[in-house]
């Protein structure tokens, strides 16, 4: 059986990630390569990290710190390949990003999302993964589309 490996994302990850990012329309893959490029470059303590999965790179996580905060951060992005999604391996990069910011010494991971019906299996996902549903702003995203957002403490 194959076994995932979750490490920093690398230039050499991009291209695969980018098919990820097209299977799932998390958001354009155009977008991708500009969105590494400052953490690829060490300009920034947001971080990128792949899930390897029988040695291709399937998923991906980007998580920022929330400005003015005290050990906040942001999980802006998860996505896994829509085939493997299922196998936990969204579980193993939420927890490798949990556990790189309790390393860190941060003390809290947010994620926004939608409260939609198609954003259903996505708040269930967070719920069983420990998160908490801290608040939920009507409209947000758009008109009947309100925004939801998950909390756990590290």
């Amino acid at each position: 059986m194959a076994k995932s490996i979750i490490k920093p994302t690398t230039r050499n990850d991009a291209a695969a990630l980018q098919g990820v990012l097209d299977q799932t329309e998390l958001f354009p893959s155009e977008m991708l390569p500009d969105m590494l490029a400052p953490a690829l470059a060490g300009e920034t303590e947001a971080f990128w990290l792949t899930c390897h999965f029988d040695g291709e790179a399937v998923g991906l996580c980007y998580t920022v710190p929330e400005e003015l905060t005290d050990g906040t951060w942001n999980m802006l992005a998860l996505a896994v390949r829509p085939d493997l999604q299922g196998k936990r391996l969204g579980s193993e990069l939420v927890a490798a990003a949990e556990q790189h910011l309790r390393d860190k010494g941060q003390r809290l991971l947010i994620v926004d999302t939608s409260g939609t019906e198609d954003f259903a299996l996505t708040r269930k996902f967070y719920a069983q993964n420990g998160y908490q549903e801290e608040a939920r702003i009507r409209d947000f995203w758009a008109d009947g589309d309100d925004k939801v957002i998950f909390r756990k403490a590290l």
